[in-house]
């Protein structure tokens, strides 16, 4: 009698437990926010988050308010959607609001990356040195020399004639932005082992286009993975993809370039000096590829897209830019060499500025997610006083809360190429029920966890933009209309398109 008593007791106790983990006993407490556990036990909502991250937020933001929690996959998420509340989120301190717990999660997941607590500061010191002012120049130089070696090599040699090439749009501009980023950072073939400089040259087009064939496969899954929702094909394909590129940018193989960026050899160095064995350098140096690489490209494409979409955005962009040559002595010339656009040059171009902002506010769609560590308080716009929970998550989704918002961005679904700018060439400040905003487009994150690489990431596609409208005509092949974005990438980044779209360039002059 004693032991079915002492099974019974253990039974009732591993019920309750498990049904504890479900979120069974979840109840809203005095200034939390409204909760909505879903009709799921443990999942929750989300598979619905899974398929319309968007739909599901705006669903349950006119049902609950600006402020919400759900449960999603085991963990619950606050939602905060009003947009004065970001301040005090961002700003709270890292021993109350974590972003590194969720974040350390998804870099062991899909890089096989294992950080170590120097990491966040070798990287933000790194990036400080090389990826802003003076390092931020010679960055953008090395840059623009891989521009010229994949894209306009051909204009002064008399072999591209003026003639219509057809291409798809979306790899076009993935495929050459990816590739000129790739080899300013981690560096180019070396003349002496390739025979000659011409050799070398040729090397590195073809080595990083291999490389970039196989990036794209490892993209097109990296939202599943990062869900942990890839089937047992795909699995394999993925683990395949992370040894070669463990492989293809190992320590050994990159410290034998020429031209490696300080940006990489100086994380490299400091993280040997902090211990970290060689393998999990080579499981860095992948993170890093994904992390400075993954977004550019299609963003540039985007923005190429809405510019031919908008012509008297197109004219006006680029008269700004042959504005820019002109100023700074170059011209584009039949025959005669590729400009150099340096940044300074990239300096002088607020409407270029202002339709990337533009772009980024359609097509950027991170969702910043913090661990709550110790239970924090905090105040709405209407002074609602709100109470977030010990072991919680807080998320912002700014694509929805700020840059689709009609109430900040008027006419939100539609490009505005100088939405951003004020005649004068100076940054327009925007306002919600009169009160002004600090934060109306967050496509870099915000707070501590805000992209390091912004600036390069920024120069890096302007320059992309800025030479193939000096140097090229562009047109689309058909005038479709703007293909949909693929849903299963809310929250990683710059969206990506359902399709591709036909487009047409041929040299100027």
């Amino acid at each position: 009698m004693v032991l079915w008593v002492i099974l019974l007791c253990s039974l009732v106790s591993l019920l309750l437990g498990g049904l504890y983990v479900l979120g069974v006993f979840r109840r809203r407490r005095p200034n939390e926010p409204p909760l909505d556990k879903g009709t799921i036990p443990w999942l929750g909502y989300l598979l619905e988050f899974r398929k319309n991250s968007p739909e599901f937020l705006k669903r349950m933001r006119k049902k609950h308010g600006d402020v919400f929690t759900v449960l999603i996959g085991g963990y619950y998420f606050t939602f905060v959607m009003d947009p004065f509340c970001f301040g005090s989120i961002v700003k709270e301190s890292r021993s109350k609001l974590d972003f590194r717990t969720s974040a350390t999660q998804l870099v062991v997941k899909v890089f096989g990356y294992q950080p170590i607590e120097a990491t966040q500061r070798i990287v933000h010191e790194a990036s400080k040195k090389h990826l802003v002012g003076d390092g931020l120049t010679v960055l953008t130089q090395a840059t623009m020399e891989s521009f010229r070696k994949l894209m306009l090599f051909n204009l002064s040699s008399g072999e591209e004639k003026r003639v219509w090439q057809e291409d798809n749009l979306f790899h076009y501009c993935y495929n050459i932005v990816f590739r000129a980023g790739y080899l300013a950072l981690y560096g180019t073939e070396p003349p002496r082992g390739a025979g000659s400089k011409e050799k070398a040259e040729e090397q590195d087009r073809l080595h990083s286009n291999l490389l970039f064939q196989e990036f794209r496969k490892y993209d097109c899954l990296f939202p599943r993975l990062a869900f942990a929702l890839l089937p047992p094909k795909d699995k394999r394909e993925a683990e395949r993809l992370k040894r070669h590129f463990w492989n293809m940018l190992s320590v050994k193989k990159t410290w034998q370039k020429d031209n490696i960026s300080g940006w990489i050899s100086d994380q490299g160095q400091l993280l040997a000096e902090n211990g970290v064995p060689e393998y999990m350098r080579d499981h860095f140096m992948f993170m890093l590829l994904w992390a400075s690489q993954g977004n550019t490209g299609p963003t540039a494409f985007w923005l190429l897209l809405y510019l031919l979409k908008h012509p008297e955005a197109l004219k006006a962009v680029r008269d700004e830019v042959d504005k820019v040559l002109r100023e700074n002595r170059q011209e584009v010339k039949a025959g005669s060499p590729p400009v150099t656009v340096t940044r300074d040059m990239l300096n002088q171009t607020p409407l270029l500025d202002s339709a990337l902002e533009e772009t980024l506010r359609l097509v950027a769609a991170p969702m910043l997610v913090r661990a709550v560590l110790e239970g924090i308080s905090f105040r709405t716009s209407s002074g609602t006083e709100l109470t977030l929970r010990n072991g919680d998550r807080v998320a912002l989704f700014p694509h929805i809360s700020v840059q689709m918002n009609p109430e900040i961005h008027e006419e939100p679904h539609k490009f505005k190429y100088d939405r951003f700018v004020n005649p004068d060439g100076t940054k327009k400040d925007f306002y919600q029920n009169g009160k002004k905003l600090k934060f109306v487009n967050m496509p870099w994150g915000a707070g501590v966890s805000t992209c390091p690489g912004r600036f390069f990431a920024t120069a890096e596609m302007k320059l992309f933009v800025f030479l193939m409208l000096s140097h090229f005509d562009l047109e689309l092949v058909d005038e479709e209309e703007i293909p949909a974005i693929d849903s299963s990438r809310w929250g990683f980044g710059t969206m990506q398109p359902v399709r591709d779209v036909r487009f047409r360039y041929r040299p100027r002059f």
